[in-house]
């Protein structure tokens, strides 16, 4: 227990492994020792302990218990530990065969590692959750990298994690079917991971070892190197503890933080630098002096109210005329503050003795920020104020907003129920919505999502908000944003209908948390057209796309420039795919005839043998300046001569508008004489270029000074006799 808390007498039940196994009972000098293995106990919770180590009978004392189902297992099959578990035999041994190893000699703590991560992660992301820098995410990219790091151990060189979730899925697959339907993503997440993580590994690794061969033997690492491994290389912490451990060496962690420290006093030096912490400042002074705003936005789009303060720069002032630029602060308003993906709310409004154009709408400390042009008369802080919302604005953003709740749904529809939101942007012209899922969506699964969306925007059914606690609205199936946090209270946002077991009737589509403004009814957002889906981030897509009239602009754009190809190609809507590749084609043959020409017309004709072939320290060598051809036909070019003359290196030089692509390429009985990077790079230093570079067999480069081809043969010709 804590020193604080419940607590209470406890009765701990302990296996005996026999005698056989070192080790004693609880209590004893050799209680360290295997022989013994708690699997149950029993709590009588009967007491309060206070700071002061007094205790006080619990008002409701009951009884706490806990007992080790993988450890009860063990006990019935023989084992002494769960990794002696059927389960756990499987996952080992499927590991042991990827990586070519013994299952159970000295290296099988690095199975063990691999097999418990194996199952922790692939649960993670069948639940939803993806590698990320931060939050779950970040938990779930350092558990597999502590596995991942074991397989490396193992001597492993390629991916071995992903190729373990086939075993998995057959061990535990049958009791939890989420693993078997998310088994795809899992293995791809994983080898994703891992690839990238490889990389970085190595790099790491190398950085600690050249540390460590500098040190006194059995010295602790420097905390700053810790710190930079975690900073650069993306090494928590624990990863480069465990690393030393096996070395028999630690960790400066008071170092560690103090650099950690350091690096975050940097950021906020640098943040208060941009004036930032100045202009908050002020906003948290207001709100000590009014309260927080008052938002009456759900209800209405006009309201009045009284103007608290104006704020110029970073200062209050007391009035504002025509022409300022100012934010204004008012008890209540109807303007929605950016918030949640959803951009701020635009309008006007109007005093007795002036009005205003607001631009945005912000919110910080709980004060909604009005970012304002006087347009007429001035405005003096006190005054009564008419707020009116743009109507038009407001609209298209809550159009945009609603959509994203019904393609929320059409995504985990169509990929699976792992898709999560991991951003939005909810604007009047155009809606962005992020998601985590790692493949790039076929057109057929696009255009399943574009239709379910559009069927419950069809169904024209009512959008119900209700305010409830968190608890209740999970209940109910809604969704929450990771990362965001809830009150005591929170908005549910409910639309569409569909047999789906959500909501209070269990016919509701979509449910989910959201404090933003919503169209009545799904039919007003009126058409949903998906304009582009791409990667964002690292196991993040981001989907664009329009509503309303910007959608049915977006189509009537599409279908005049369709009608513009059909006219042109003189073909309809159907054929025109197969008519644009049937010219992509013949282009294409035509360019190859084109190409061909050329070579042989700059190799006089067809003739290969034009150019002298010198054979210099036993490589038969031929170089050539060719007039007419581009850099792209070199290549093809030196082939042609590789075949024909059958062991030679070759050197063309492409000259065109005092410039020279340069090609090389040499037969595969010559690379271990001479290389084809070689011969590029001595001759691109000579044409005034730099670099080139390719294969053994085959590299290219490029120069500015073509009236030097003969100095750059001369320089490859160098490098063979070498």
């Amino acid at each position: 227990m804590g020193p604080t808390g419940p607590c209470g007498p406890c009765t701990e039940i302990f296996y005996d492994h026999g005698d056989h196994i070192w080790g004693g009972p609880p209590g004893s000098a050799d209680e360290d020792g295997d022989r013994f293995i708690e699997i149950w106990n029993v709590v009588f919770m009967q007491n309060e302990q206070h700071d002061d180590g007094t205790l006080t009978p619990l008002d409701m004392q009951s009884i706490d218990t806990g007992m080790g189902l993988e450890r009860i297992g063990a006990l019935l099959q023989g084992g002494h530990d769960n990794y002696e578990t059927d389960l756990f035999k499987a996952l080992i041994e499927a590991s042991a065969n990827a990586t070519s190893t013994d299952p159970f000699g000295d290296q099988n703590v690095h199975h063990r590692v691999i097999a418990d991560h194996l199952r922790s992660t692939s649960f993670l992301i069948a639940e939803g959750v993806m590698p990320s820098n931060e939050g779950r995410g970040y938990v779930l990219r350092r558990i597999m990298r502590r596995a991942m790091r074991h397989a490396h151990l193992l001597g492993a060189k390629d991916p071995v994690m992903y190729k373990l979730v086939a075993e998995l899925v057959k061990q535990m697959g049958a009791a939890y079917p989420e693993l078997g339907q998310g088994q795809t993503l899992i293995e791809d997440t994983l080898l994703n991971e891992e690839v990238r993580f490889k990389t970085t590994l190595d790099r790491g690794l190398k950085l600690l070892d050249d540390e460590l061969s500098g040190m006194p033997e059995g010295a602790d690492l420097a905390g700053e190197t810790a710190f930079k491994l975690y900073d650069t290389f993306g090494f928590p912490l624990d990863l480069t503890q465990d690393a030393l451990r096996e070395k028999g060496r630690g960790v400066d962690t008071d170092g560690f933080t103090a650099a950690m420290e350091q690096q975050k006093a940097k950021a906020r030096a640098a943040w208060s630098g941009t004036g930032a912490s100045a202009d908050a400042a002020i906003w948290f002074d207001l709100a000590d002096t009014h309260g927080v705003t008052e938002f009456l936005g759900y209800e209405t789009e006009t309201a009045e109210g009284q103007l608290l303060a104006i704020v110029a720069d970073t200062d209050a002032v007391e009035g504002a005329k025509k022409g300022d630029t100012v934010t204004l602060i008012f008890n209540q308003t109807p303007f929605y503050a950016e918030s949640g993906g959803q951009v701020g709310d635009e309008g006007t409004l109007k005093t007795d003795t002036g009005t205003a154009r607001i631009a945005d709408t912000k919110k910080v400390a709980g004060l909604f920020l009005h970012m304002a042009e006087v347009t007429g008369g001035t405005l003096k802080r006190g005054q009564g104020t008419e707020l009116t919302v743009d109507h038009t604005c407001r609209s298209a953003i809550r159009a945009n907003h609603s959509v994203t709740h019904l393609l929320h749904e059409a995504l985990r529809d169509a990929l699976g129920n792992h898709v999560a939101q991991r951003g939005s942007l909810n604007a009047p012209d155009r809606l962005r919505f992020d998601f985590s899922h790692n493949d790039a969506m076929s057109d057929a699964q696009i255009n399943a999502v574009e239709q379910d969306v559009n069927r419950y925007i069809q169904q024209n059914t009512a959008v119900s908000t209700r305010i409830m606690t968190p608890d209740d609205a999970r209940a109910m199936g809604a969704q929450a944003l990771f990362g965001e946090k809830y009150g005591d209270e929170v908005r549910v946002v409910s639309m569409g209908r569909a047999d789906t077991g959500k909501g209070a009737d269990g016919q509701t589509y979509s449910i989910e948390l959201c404090g933003g403004t919503h169209v009545a009814r799904t039919g007003d957002i009126g058409l949903f057209a998906l304009t582009s889906e791409c990667a964002s981030s690292s196991g993040v897509r981001r989907i664009e796309a329009l509503t309303g009239q910007a959608a049915l602009d977006h189509l009537r754009s599409r279908d005049a420039t369709l009608s513009g190809v059909e006219g042109l190609l003189r073909a309809k809507g159907a054929d025109v795919p197969d008519r644009v590749k049937a010219l992509m084609d013949e282009r294409k043959a035509l360019s190859n005839e084109v190409a061909q020409l050329r070579r042989e017309v700059a190799m006089g004709g067809g003739a290969k043998d034009d150019a002298e072939v010198k054979v210099i320290n036993g490589v038969p060598f031929k170089a050539q300046v060719m007039q007419g051809v581009t850099g792209k036909d070199l290549p093809a070019m030196i082939d042609d001569m590789k075949a024909s003359m059958g062991s030679v290196a070759v050197l063309l030089i492409a000259v065109g508008d005092g410039k020279a692509a340069v090609a090389a390429g040499v037969t595969a009985d010559l690379t271990d004489k001479v290389s084809a990077v070689d011969l590029v790079r001595a001759a691109v230093a000579e044409l005034g270029g730099k670099g080139g570079g390719g294969r053994p067999g085959m590299a290219q480069g490029g120069g500015k000074d073509a009236a030097k081809a003969d100095q750059a043969i001369a320089a490859a010709e160098k490098i063979i006799g070498v």
